[in-house]
């Protein structure tokens, strides 16, 4: 992944991570979901990047 990436979100939660993902998508923000839980333990975060250029669009969708 390059530096025109940043997190935008973080959440333990995996089907909210899609959940955004999937609304932030809808609204044309690229967006990459990088899963850090472990499968075993199920501890962990899920983060979500979307480009540097969209990232307070992002909140904004998010935050609604």
């Amino acid at each position: 992944m390059d530096d025109d990436w940043s997190i935008v979100y973080s959440t333990p939660d995996i089907f909210k991570a899609e959940s955004i993902k999937n609304m932030l998508l809808t609204n044309n923000i690229q967006t990459i979901l990088m899963n850090q839980k472990d499968s075993s333990y199920h501890f962990g975060t899920v983060k979500i990047y979307t480009k540097t250029k969209d990232i307070e669009q992002a909140k904004q969708i998010i935050s609604e």
